[in-house]
């Protein structure tokens, strides 16, 4: 059975490469202002057809972290504005996870081609853990992560970038590696970041503004919990607030990377306590929803990989890297990137885990909210268009 069937069979959903995806919305955005010539790789006026953004002097995109589809739909009496706003659904890349996904925002390319393969991924110079959120244990990142910059493109094509975020992002790895280009201005507050974004978007330009607590809120208590609806109600307003505040003939596009479910209760495999699991197993990377499985040398990666479809049954699909990449859920897989991606894949089914307590924190083993795997809860994510005229 192919891998895409796996996913089938155990209610997994592909992302849509190429159609209307977190990928396609910087590009139409900058199609949208004029400047779909400092895309390459894909077709920026396709891009801005497809998501239906009309032609401004100014887009302003705001990336939710952790905001999906689905639990905004659930949970729509508590953000009237964006649930007015609302334009339908579009789907993040796979995994489903902030790495992954801003290097599909800002490049327009999958995984297969970034390279930015989870939360964690081995790093092949060293067989080591590198984290792609805080950047330890990664190599420099335009090395890392060589594919163009759409930020850094349409700044060099002479179109007005700013990049709008909390201060600690400015200059890090995963920012320079992904989103490098532009002005960069820090803002403590989400109010403060939309009074920003009100101000620069007076000029014509491209302007990109980043939160990240509705998940930081489901990590600690799930998106069901009152601290996330506050997060959204909090959110909620303050776009209010800034599509009030545009000025004519601009755009704002709000969209997000990835959705979430609530793991407690699920079922969790502790690849610690598992035999099975553990066997010809040299390192375990990516995060408990979307695992990459790197065997030890002159281990079949496909026996693993059947003891470990066996081992966790209908709670996850599992397939080897060639599979995976057969499967066209990371794209077209770049060789340059390819020992980025596990030996074996694996693909979490409706709320199970697997986790791997000799390398993960504490902390992380027991975060409420997870993402990573390709459920519609966590593969849909909102588009929402206003435009100010």
């Amino acid at each position: 059975m192919s891998f895409a069937a796996r996913l089938a069979e155990v209610g997994l959903v592909r992302p849509d490469l190429g159609g209307r995806e977190l990928g396609a919305v910087l590009p139409g955005a900058l199609a949208a202002v004029g400047a779909s010539h400092a895309v390459t790789g894909r077709s920026a006026d396709d891009d801005r057809a497809r998501l239906g953004l009309p032609r401004s002097r100014h887009v302003v995109v705001v990336l939710l972290d952790g905001l999906g589809h689905l639990q905004l739909d659930a949970r729509r009496g508590h953000a009237p504005f964006l649930r007015s706003a609302v334009s339908g659904a579009i789907t993040a890349g796979f995994p489903t996870t902030t790495a992954s996904s801003l290097a599909l925002f800002g490049t327009g390319e999958p995984v297969g081609r970034t390279g930015m393969a989870g939360y964690t991924v081995r790093n092949p110079r060293t067989g080591e853990l590198a984290n792609l959120i805080s950047w330890e244990g990664a190599a420099r990142p335009e090395e890392w992560q060589p594919r163009p910059s759409l930020l850094a493109e349409a700044q060099r094509e002479g179109l007005t970038v700013t990049t709008i975020g909390k201060p600690k992002f400015a200059g890090s790895g995963l920012t320079h590696a992904v989103l490098r280009g532009g002005d960069f201005i820090g803002a403590t507050r989400l109010g403060d970041g939309v009074d920003i974004a009100a101000a620069v978007a007076r000029e014509p330009g491209v302007s990109y503004l980043y939160w990240g607590d509705i998940d930081a809120a489901g990590h600690r208590s799930g998106w069901a919990g009152d601290e996330w609806v506050a997060a959204l109600e909090d959110a909620d307003r303050e776009l209010r607030r800034l599509a009030a505040s545009l000025p004519r003939d601009v755009t704002m596009i709000v969209t997000a990377d990835h959705g979430m479910v609530d793991v407690t209760g699920a079922p969790r495999w502790d690849v610690a306590d598992e035999p099975s699991l553990r066997e010809g197993v040299e390192l375990i990377a990516g995060e408990p929803r979307a695992v990459h499985v790197h065997v030890r040398e002159g281990v079949d990666a496909s026996a693993v990989a059947q003891r470990w479809s066996e081992t966790l049954g209908s709670h996850a699909a599992v397939g080897t890297r060639a599979e995976v990449a057969e499967s066209g859920v990371i794209g077209a897989l770049d060789p340059a990137v390819a020992d980025r991606i596990g030996d074996v894949v694996v693909a979490m089914a409706d709320r199970a885990t697997v986790v791997d307590s000799r390398t993960q924190t504490p902390h992380s083993l027991h975060l409420v909210g997870m993402h990573g795997s390709l459920t519609p809860d966590e593969l849909q994510v909102p588009l929402l268009t206003l435009a100010s005229r």
